[in-house]
């Protein structure tokens, strides 16, 4: 029997791997540099460093960043778009939003494809689906021969109104086929069969432009991992909280734009539920940015609607995670009216902050926490040194002096305004959804996440703050926890009062269908096949939608209308009763569950902590000045251990700062859980 489960996590500064032994149910986790110019060497690197035999792995799934530092960097092979005669620029014109309403000289970027590279073809299709011009066709092979002759690698399709009818679409993709055998294509009418064509288009190119580099990846990854002695299934993990096998990664590379991102959300859910807590705010803040996700009732916030580059959407159902640059490498800097700033610009892991010695100049939160010795001078094991001069200097030279102040004063400020920053975007995802914080538990993870928990949730009024046994790999603990999933969408526009139900059954049918199939394709049994259905609904003459989930019976639409009202009510802070409901779209979830981990529930007995491995005198805002703080390793703390701030716990892939006055305790699962309420004023 194999025996092993694995994780790998690609990050922006790490690469993070989990392993998981069934037969002692113990977690073995390994931490090694990213490498940016091939993310495939870091993994690689990662289970070697976690000497794992693959010939003994049952399972290996992985939250990948390829496809996002593609579309950060627009790194992309060649591609092109064919259109709708008259529709070339749709993905120029967008929707009229702009990220900063307020700046008449701010705009997005250019499209991931050029105007020059979108070509036109005569077609039309009505709303309904009735062919009012047919496809040329010799317009389309002349297309075809221009794209074959400048050497295009891949290919979107996007005709207006092909969410009613595929046909011409479908045929445009066997012309192209046979003029140029061996380019990807990707039709709209197959990603995103869906009105609004400039979400629809949006969303294809992206699919277009991932989709040969997604495929050079996953395929060269397979081969490095056979050739090792693993023979399973290399499982993708995508931004709807579920994961894919290579097959369908290649058919929906787009679905790996937030791949990493979204399983620290799976992680936070399974952590904040075995700690009893139906709502959490899950806080994921690594070398280069912080993810924020929030747990509702037991229930993951998804959004229809993200972007990696604003003004880009892609329009598949995807976990909602907040995303800023605040992470251990975001830089502290002044801006020209002399203000303290903190990120976005971040060192990343080449050159790194300060003091990594690694050519950084820069103060970073890592320097900052450095200097004021509530990070110790060895990171992963002591893989790393961290060198506390050369962070004194970057904060002295470019914030203290330039400032006036005192270096721990600078120092403080710097990660001061950091939390503050991460403040305002819990906030963001919390109070302007209609949650109050105050009723959440706070789970922070991350290699950073330790250091800045217990401040945060002082300032948002969060009772507890809640450190996972491995914050530095929870996000690839998380990729053991995920199973197969598909989201399936289709048009069903009608009042819910006079809807034709038994049309809306057989169009869920017909998604369950083709979701049952894809789900065998990719080895699922029917018994492991777990089918939920929603559907988008609007007040009449909205433009904007809600999603809430449906059951099957008579009774089933008329629930779902009143599940609306109250979620409308609690987002929108207003209801309508007596204004028609309109049915939007429907959308399938299909999950395909696979074998779960069993994490070990400890037996805890009150007990004081062992004696400290040093001492510090750390600085803390609460008094104003340094404080002899004691270092705990956290190998040594047993289930039931209480200990009282201020005091610093160091283990491999993270810290974690206690401060003065405030109880913490390891629980059954050896989380740590801060008490922040519980704080002595």
């Amino acid at each position: 029997m194999r025996k092993h489960r694995v994780a790998v996590d690609v990050g922006g500064t790490f690469t993070d791997v989990c392993v998981f032994d069934t037969d002692t149910a113990s977690t073995t986790v390994a931490k090694v540099s990213s490498t940016p110019d091939n993310p495939m060497r870091a993994v690689l690197e990662g289970i070697r460093a976690a000497n794992v035999d693959l010939s003994q792995v049952a399972l290996l799934s992985h939250g990948t960043t390829v496809a996002t530092h593609a579309l950060i960097t627009r790194r992309f092979p060649k591609a092109a778009m064919v259109t709708t005669r008259g529709f070339r620029d749709v993905l120029e014109i967008r929707n009229g939003t702009k990220s900063d309403l307020w700046d008449a000289y701010k705009d997005v970027g250019p499209p991931y494809i050029r105007r020059r590279d979108r070509y036109e073809v005569t077609e039309r299709v009505n709303y309904v689906g009735d062919v009012v011009t047919p496809l040329d066709e010799n317009e389309a092979r002349q297309v075809a021969r221009v794209l074959r002759r400048k050497g295009v690698e891949t290919v979107a399709i996007g005709f207006i109104n092909s969410y009613a009818n595929a046909g011409h679409e479908q045929r445009m993709k066997e012309i192209l086929a046979e003029e140029l055998p061996g380019v990807s294509v990707s039709t709209s009418s197959e990603i995103l069969p869906e009105i609004f064509e400039y979400d629809r288009f949006s969303t294809t190119v992206a699919n277009t432009v991932l989709g040969p580099l997604v495929s050079g990846y996953v395929n060269e990854l397979e081969g490095e991992l056979s050739d090792g002695g693993y023979d399973g299934d290399l499982l993708l993990l995508h931004s709807g909280g579920g994961s894919m096998t290579p097959t369908m990664a290649q058919r929906y590379p787009v679905r790996l734009a937030a791949s990493g991102i979204a399983v620290g959300a799976i992680a936070v859910r399974d952590l904040a539920e075995r700690c009893g807590y139906g709502n959490a705010i899950g806080l994921d803040m690594g070398g280069t940015s912080t993810d924020i996700s929030l747990v509702h009732n037991n229930e993951i916030r998804r959004t229809k609607e993200w972007h990696v580059e604003y003004g880009f959407p892609i329009c598949f159902p995807s976990i909602e995670v907040l995303t800023i640059g605040a992470g251990g490498g975001s830089l502290a800097w002044l801006d020209e009216a002399g203000s303290l700033r903190n990120g976005p610009a971040s060192a990343g892991a080449d050159p790194g902050p300060a003091c990594y010695q690694l050519g950084g100049k820069e103060p970073t939160n890592t320097d900052a926490s450095l200097g004021l010795d509530r990070l110790g001078t060895e990171l992963v094991g002591g893989a790393m040194s961290l060198d506390r001069t050369a962070a004194e200097h970057a904060i002295a030279g470019q914030i203290a002096e330039p400032l006036g102040l005192e270096l721990d004063e600078a120092a403080s400020d710097v990660l001061q305004v950091a939390n503050a920053n991460m403040a305002d975007a819990v906030r963001l995802i919390s109070i302007r959804r209609g949650y109050d914080p105050r009723d959440f538990a706070l789970v922070v993870f991350g290699g950073a996440g330790g250091l800045h928990g217990a401040a945060l949730a002082k300032e948002l009024s969060i009772p507890v703050v809640v450190v996972p046994r491995h914050p530095g790999i929870t996000s690839a603990q998380g990729c053991l926890l995920v199973d197969i999933r598909h989201d399936l969408t289709t048009m069903f526009q009608a009042e819910s009062s006079t809807a034709d139900v038994d049309a809306l059954e057989s169009e869920f049918g017909r998604l369950e269908s083709d979701a049952t199939e894809r789900l065998r394709r990719e080895g699922v049994s029917e018994s492991d096949i777990l089918l939920e259905r929603s559907i988008s609904m609007r007040y009449s003459g909205q433009w904007r939608s809600l999603t809430v989930p449906i059951s099957s019976g008579p009774e089933a639409l008329a629930e779902a209308v009143e599940q609306f009202h109250e979620q409308h009510e609690r987002e929108y802070s207003f209801r309508r009763d007596d204004t028609p409901v309109e049915l939007y779209q429907l959308l399938l979830r299909a999950t395909g569950t696979t074998p779960k981990p069993s994490f070990p529930r400890r037996d805890t007995v009150e007990q004081d902590p062992p004696e400290p491995i040093a001492h510090r005198r750390t600085y803390f805002e609460e008094c104003k000045g340094r404080v002899d703080t004691p270092v705990y390793d956290r190998e040594q703390l047993a289930a039931g251990t209480h200990i009282s701030g201020p005091a610093v716990v160091e283990q491999l892939d993270s810290t974690t700062v206690i401060p003065p006055g405030t109880p913490a305790v390891i629980d059954e699962w050896l989380n740590i859980r801060i008490h922040v309420s519980e704080a002595s004023r």
